[in-house]
């Protein structure tokens, strides 16, 4: 617990406190000596012949404790001898005490913790709120008594427990110091809401007493009370023991480590370790400071510091002067112009003595008679005579080493009134003197009016004269303002009188005049008054009018002038002028006009036209002026338009006029006349509102030309541009077939024709147009007729010369390599003589055959050649002969050119057809001849036709009569080239012949057989041998294709009885019946017999299983994409491809494979309609299984 306040104590042991209210504990406070400044020269002074006075000094009561902070000290006032106080102000020690035989020095109680220089400073206290329903209330209780305080809070508006502190003094919070002699408890009581707060104090101690506090605390809310505890104690022996009282506390209290004040203050007996044997405040007293610490230690003293404060506070005995028997007093007194006699009595009248004024040596002077020193015995006197304010210093007396100081105050006698002010009433620029005589010549005065002194510098109006006893206040000029109460004050009184000031009567020579000004021209109003030297102030609908620079308020004497340099409509109202101090007042009405006008330039549009768009809402506001208010009028054409309009209506306010359209429509576009009238004149001004909208859907393209991906195409402008200009054209395509249109260019077309490409050939297509303007995009144009994308076909390939003859030049041709989907409709043949450009088409009609004869030709002339195909797209390019043709037969040896594939032996079967083209070379025509085994060949068996380059055997069923060499004979003229040609006609082959069983044993037999009689005219490649169960006589092939004429057949099964038949093979294939063993053949079981495991085969079925997935796949237009995917299954399955669920089924632009399970798709230069879901099925007879993924075609932009 913390110790107790601590309280005064004087030199002689008595105790000084303040008396408090007997309901409240004793506040004891800290001590300090109070410093008296010297008495202010209106308090009486010693003087000659008179007792000093005393002078009041005011000491301050401790307040009681307030709760809240509600109440403010109030001083005490103790009066105090003039003795009493300090002997000098200048002294280092300024809380000496006095001499013995003086009464103590009043003592000021500042309170706990607080300087006295704060004690003026409010105190900082947080806002409070009435949180506390119960406070704890202030006890007394004896030493080693219990006591309780308890603090209720009502929790029925608190959201959580408030916050509680108990404090002792100020600032110690309790929180920390709990344990066996304090403790704090908390409570709640639910069915009552109210928190309970309680501090106990067990077997308290007598330090213990003091003021205690109590703070909540709930978010914003504070509450506090604070209250007292007296611990009553025994009264026990006032003998004290310095050592033991200054030793630091180690209780671990409030107070642990400051002085143990508590013992000597309440003159309590601490328990002390031993009996002091010397007085130690004596040693102290009379010991140097600088051996404090070293007595200290020595004694056992551990708190210096407080024992340097105690010390000085200690009052010290005064030494008596060894000088002086008797001193100058504190303080004297005079009045001003009277004599003062300071007196001190030596104890040796040798000693020298000097006398100073403000630390200046006074020196006796024979011609003035100001300072007599004077001696009686053994007082020294010093006499002022007629002392002034310069006498009111400080007087000090040195005798020898020993000085002794007072102070002189010269009290100023009174000046009174001799002469009171006189009344004046006057009128304006009068001229004013106020007269005064006072008691005393020279006598500082002050006058004033209406209790404010008047200023009396070189620029006032008010001039101040004074000669001996009389003073003057003049007003040369008087004004309204003067009008009021001058008085003169003199330290010994007052003097009043009332000064009046009035108007002289006014006189209007010139009053103000009504006035029409136009807007922008200047304003002037002239008006003349009597007096003339009277201002005024000038107002506009009863508003004042300040000078600025538009605005020029003139005054010369009587004439008074408003100049306006540019008048606004602001200007216009009722003026007045009102002369300054009089009721009467000068008015005029000005009327401002303006012309009206109408502001198109504000409106920022060009060439004032408004553009809006279809549809939407217009609202044009157009700023006017004129005054008055001018009517306006709005036209188009000659239709005026109304403010009562449904769809357009014109509206006219005060600072604009407005034209509203709710939806605007392409027949508002037009000029808008506004007419404004006033009386000022009239105006008027157009607006050309133009209407804006998408334009009309251009005309029908045309499709000019087609090509094979490409076509060009040409349309006309739309009749309607919506009155914004066609800033260009969207394109469109569609397969005729299709409802979906694909956009073409993104970037505006600005002519009015365009080539679409990358379309598809063969496929129909329609083409339509947008027109686009600033305001957006039209609808479509009509589609165009369907198209279809043709290309021409390439050059025909290998043109070259096939016969030449006197008047003909017969010429072959490959078609060209590539065609396209307009197919080929035939070709056109041209010549033309070589060194002209005449080129002739040699046949009307186009023929399809890949060669031409052209006829009639001039003999030894020379020709260029070339063909063209035709289809429906055109003609193709021409392939020309790189070189002339002479038309001129030419003989060729005859040169026959066999076939590869009948330089060997051409083989057939028997029935099947033979039909054998022989190419042979030779011109003119070649005689062609054939011979069999060198016999002519006969007809009806072999048919032979012979044409100008190639000869054909023909037979319609071949039979074996028919094998034979075949020699063929061409012949030109005197040349002659053969050929021979080997044909052979096989059969089925006979069966072997004699087949037996050879040996027979274990599970082996073994067969030989000779060769078939007829190996059908082919040689034999190999025999087929079979077997066949007795008991069954079913017919299992043991081996096949084998070649000798003996075997071994082997693995029979024992107890079987085998027969075996054999079939020969060739080239057509096996004999048509087989050579069976006459005889069979019984497997006898021999010894032990080695079964062989039965093996159950693996099932290698499945059902399909993907193992390879599609992947989603971007292709690029008119690049080949092939889709890939794995699938795994037995038996073998069937791969179905789809298209968003459609199966792809003979579609040219697709091709499938399929290669050891990996199914492959290859899109053909795809196209943006190629894109969308591809799935991949596959299907046996165990199941199915279906994989998709998803293909988009990007078409690549072109820069």
């Amino acid at each position: 617990m913390p110790e107790p306040t601590k309280k005064d104590e004087t030199p002689n042991g008595e105790k000084e406190s303040v008396a408090t209210d007997s309901s409240e504990a004793p506040m004891p406070t800290p001590e300090i000596s109070l410093e008296v400044s010297p008495p202010p020269p209106e308090q009486p002074v010693e003087t000659e012949g008179k007792d000093p006075q005393p002078i009041e000094v005011i000491k301050p009561v401790q307040p009681e404790p307030v709760e809240n902070g509600s109440k403010e000290p109030e001083p005490e006032a103790v009066v105090v001898g003039a003795k009493e106080q300090v002997e000098s102000v200048n002294s280092e020690v300024k809380e000496e005490a006095p001499s013995p035989c003086s009464p103590p020095l009043p003592v000021w109680s500042l309170g706990e913790g607080q300087a006295p220089e704060d004690l003026d400073k409010p105190v900082d206290t947080p806002p409070l709120s009435s949180l506390l329903i119960e406070r704890p209330q202030g006890g007394s209780i004896t030493v080693g008594g219990d006591i309780s305080f308890v603090a209720k809070v009502e929790a029925q508006d608190l959201l959580r427990k408030p916050t509680i502190k108990w404090f002792k003094g100020k600032w110690m919070d309790l929180a920390s110091k709990t344990g066996k002699h304090l403790q704090l408890k908390e409570t709640f009581d639910r069915r009552t809401k109210i928190h309970t707060f309680e501090m106990h104090i067990i077997k308290a101690k007598d330090n213990y007493a003091g003021n205690y506090r109590c703070e909540v605390t709930y978010k914003d809310k504070f509450d506090s009370c604070s209250f007292d505890l007296e611990v009553k104690e025994l009264e026990q022996s006032q003998s004290v023991d310095i050592r033991s009282a200054f030793k630091r506390s180690s209780e671990g209290h409030e107070d642990a480590g400051d002085l143990d004040f508590s013992g000597l203050l309440k003159h309590r007996e601490p328990k002390q370790d031993e009996t002091p044997e010397v007085d130690v405040w004596e040693i102290l007293k009379s010991a140097r400071p600088d051996q404090y610490e070293k007595i200290a230690f020595e004694y056992g003293i551990t708190d210096l510091r407080g024992l340097l404060k105690r010390l000085k506070k200690t009052k010290k005995e005064e030494k008596k002067s060894e000088a002086f028997a008797k001193k100058l007093d504190p303080a004297y007194q005079a009045d001003k112009g009277g004599k003062i006699r300071l007196v001190v009595d030596l104890a040796d009248p040798t000693v020298e003595l000097k006398w100073y004024k403000n630390g200046q040596e006074i020196r006796p002077t024979p011609n003035q008679r100001k300072f007599i020193f004077e001696q009686k015995g053994t007082q020294r006197i010093l006499v002022i005579n007629n002392c002034g304010l310069n006498d009111d210093a400080a007087y000090s007396v040195a005798a020898g080493e020993e000085k002794c100081t007072t102070e002189l105050f010269v009290k100023e006698l009174p000046v009174k009134i001799t002469k009171e002010i006189e009344a004046v009433k006057t009128t304006v620029n009068e001229r004013i003197e106020l007269e005064c005589e006072v008691s005393e010549e020279g006598a500082q005065v002050k006058w004033c009016k209406n209790g404010v002194e008047v200023p009396t510098g070189p620029r006032s109006r008010y001039r101040v004269k004074s000669d001996g006893l009389k003073h003057w206040l003049i007003i040369d000029d008087a004004s309204k303002e003067d009008t009021g109460t001058f008085s003169l004050m003199a330290s010994g009184g007052t003097s009043e009188a009332k000064v009046q000031v009035e108007l002289k009567p006014l006189k209007i020579i010139q009053d103000l005049q009504d006035m029409t000004v136009l807007l922008g021209q200047p304003l002037k109003m002239h008006c003349e008054i009597f007096p003339g030297n009277v201002p005024g102030r000038w107002y506009r609908n009863g508003q004042l009018i300040q000078s600025n620079d538009r605005i020029n308020i003139l005054q010369r004497a009587k004439n008074h002038r408003l100049e306006i340099v540019n008048s606004t409509i602001h200007d216009a109202g009722d003026y007045t002028f009102v002369p300054e101090g009089y009721t009467q007042s000068l008015c005029a009405k000005i009327h401002i006009v303006d012309p009206p006008r109408v502001h198109l330039e504000s409106l920022n549009f060009p060439d004032n036209t408004v553009t809006i768009v279809a549809g939407n809402k217009l609202r044009v506001e157009i700023p006017i002026s004129g005054e008055p208010a001018p009517r306006v009028v709005w036209m188009k054409g000659e239709r005026v338009i109304l403010d009562s309009g449904h769809r357009v209506r014109a509206e006219t306010f005060p600072d604009h006029t407005s034209l509203t359209i709710d939806i605007a429509e392409k027949e508002d576009t037009g000029n808008y006349k506004i007419v404004l009238q006033n009386e000022a004149g009239e105006a008027g001004a157009s607006v050309k509102v133009k209407v804006v909208d998408i334009p009309d859907p251009p005309e029908v393209p045309l499709v000019t030309e087609v090509g094979g991906d490409w076509c060009s195409m040409t349309w006309e402008p739309p009749i309607y541009d919506g009155g914004s200009p066609i800033l260009g054209y969207f394109i469109e395509r569609k397969k005729k077939q299709s409802s979906r249109w694909m956009r073409l260019n993104f970037d505006l077309n600005k002519e009015t024709t365009f080539e679409p490409k990358k379309m598809i050939e063969g496929v129909p297509y329609e083409v339509r147009v947008f027109a686009v303007n600033a305001i957006g995009v039209s609808k479509p144009s009509e589609p165009s007729k369907a198209f279809v994308p043709l290309a021409v076909t390439s050059e025909p390939t290998m043109l070259v010369v096939d016969d030449v003859t006197d008047t003909t030049v017969t010429m072959k041709w490959r078609p060209p390599d590539t065609i396209g989907a307009a197919g080929l409709d035939g070709y056109l043949v041209e010549y033309c003589i070589e060194g002209t450009d005449d080129w002739r088409v040699t046949n009307k009609e186009l023929t399809e055959k890949t060669k031409y004869t052209i006829t009639g030709l001039p003999p030894e002339a020379k020709i260029l050649v070339r063909v063209r195909a035709i289809n429906a797209a055109g003609a193709s390019t021409p392939r020309t002969l790189q070189h002339s043709i002479l038309v001129k037969e030419v003989i060729e040896p005859p040169k026959i050119r066999i076939p590869r594939h009948l330089r060997q032996t051409y083989t057939r079967k028997v029935g099947e057809a033979v039909n054998l083209v022989i190419p042979f070379m030779g011109k003119p025509r070649p005689k062609v001849s054939w011979l069999k085994e060198g016999q002519t060949v006969d007809p009806t068996q072999v048919t032979i036709r012979n044409t100008d380059c190639d000869s054909i055997i023909f037979i319609r069923k071949a039979e074996r009569k028919h094998s034979g060499k075949y020699d063929m004979k061409v012949e030109v003229e005197n040349h002659v080239d053969t050929a021979i040609v080997d044909i052979q006609i096989v059969d089925l082959p006979g069966p072997p012949q004699c087949v037996k069983i050879d040996e027979v044993w274990g599970g082996n037999v073994a067969l030989d057989w000779t060769p078939p009689k007829d190996n059908g005219n082919a040689a034999i490649t190999g025999y087929t041998i079979q077997k066949a169960d007795k008991k069954t006589m079913e017919w299992y092939t043991c081996i096949e294709h084998y070649h000798r004429t003996c075997i071994t057949i082997t693995e029979l099964v024992v107890g079987n009885e085998y027969y075996f038949r054999i079939y020969s093979e060739n080239m057509v294939g096996l004999s048509e019946c087989a050579t069976q063993t006459k005889d069979s053949a019984l497997i006898v079981k021999e010894g032990m017999q080695l079964k062989n495991p039965e093996y159950i085969d693996h099932d290698f079925k499945e059902p399909p299983k993907f193992t390879q997935p599609l992947i989603n796949t971007f292709a690029i237009a008119g690049y080949n994409a092939t889709l890939n995917c794995s699938v795994r299954a037995n038996p073998r399955p069937k791969v179905i491809w789809m298209k968003n669920k459609i199966a792809i089924i003979d579609d040219p632009r697709y091709r499938m494979f399929s290669n050891q399970g990996v199914c492959t798709l290859e899109i053909r230069k795809p196209s943006p309609y190629d894109g969308g879901m591809y799935s991949c099925k596959a299907i046996n007879d165990l199941g199915d299984a279906l994989v998709e993924c998803k293909l988009e075609v990007k078409v690549p932009t072109q820069d």
